[in-house]
């Protein structure tokens, strides 16, 4: 039986080498291993099935605003806490919390930049915030957006994305849906154009507000918005609620949203939007 002994030397061992971490991502929709590089070239979105990743303002603003235009407006307004209110910690330990893990002042960037040298009035949800939360700050800064956006005449465009109303503010927080909705009147009085792009997610007060009164409300590919989420809609009516319900495809069916647009075209669109509303 000597024929089954090796008759070779083992190979030899060499150093393995590390992969550095952080160098792929695996798109959780269709299991594709992206190398980072690659999806932050394709606007964060996957390669095999155009899964849009949830991105940040910062994201946003290196895609639809011209280099170097944009300026923060703003950034002065805190929240504060009104009704000292305490769950299973305070509102303040919250807010210091989400100063220092996410570097933000708060669920809402607002300020002015230029998309293909049209000037804009730009706002933009924050969901890493507080689960882009509605408070009184974010009102306040959205109705500050849109009053910049009265008085120079041009456009205002906001990027939703969030969780609802901020319940450590209570009815201060509610109040926002009426003060936002108000200072939209005034723009649409006025002649001037409000865009709203609505991503993954956008629920509660915000859809309830702001989010669904755009002159034009554009989504991106399978984002959830609605105003309660799927699973308390289920547990209310005791009915299984129809494949892709509260999706972006669903509610374009259903008229809901005007168009369904990928990131990699939505600078195009855009200023083909304000040219055409300027002409």
């Amino acid at each position: 039986m000597a024929w089954f002994l090796r008759s070779k030397e083992n190979i030899s061992e060499t150093q393995q080498k590390e992969m550095p971490d952080g160098l792929w991502t695996k798109c959780p929709a269709c299991g594709e291993m992206i190398f980072k590089k690659e999806l932050e070239e394709n606007y964060f979105c996957c390669i095999k099935c155009n899964y849009h990743y949830r991105i940040g303002t910062k994201e946003y603003v290196d895609i639809l605003i011209d280099n170097q235009t944009f300026v923060e407006t703003n950034t002065n307004i805190i929240s504060t806490d009104p009704l000292n209110f305490f769950d299973s910690k305070s509102y303040k330990d919250r807010l210091k919390a989400a100063y220092e893990s996410t570097d933000l002042k708060e669920a809402l960037t607002t300020g002015t930049g230029k998309i293909n040298g049209e000037l804009i009035s730009f706002a933009s949800m924050n969901f890493s915030f507080i689960g882009g939360s509605m408070g009184s700050v974010v009102g306040e800064k959205f109705y500050r957006a849109a009053k910049l956006a009265l008085d120079k005449k041009v456009p205002l465009i906001v990027i939703t994305s969030s969780g609802g109303a901020r319940m450590q503010e209570a009815a201060y927080s509610l109040m926002q849906m009426a003060k936002t909705s108000a200072i939209l009147s005034e723009l649409s009085e006025a002649g001037v154009i409000y865009i709203t792009i609505l991503t993954d997610p956008t629920t509660g007060g915000v859809t309830a507000s702001y989010g669904m009164l755009g002159d034009i409300n554009i989504a991106e590919p399978g984002a959830l918005i609605g105003f309660a989420g799927p699973r308390v809609i289920e547990q209310t009516i005791k009915k299984k609620l129809p494949p892709g319900f509260q999706r972006a495809e669903f509610l374009l069916e259903k008229g809901f949203v005007d168009l369904i647009i990928s990131r990699s075209e939505l600078k195009a669109t855009l200023i083909k939007m304000i040219r055409w509303f300027k002409s």
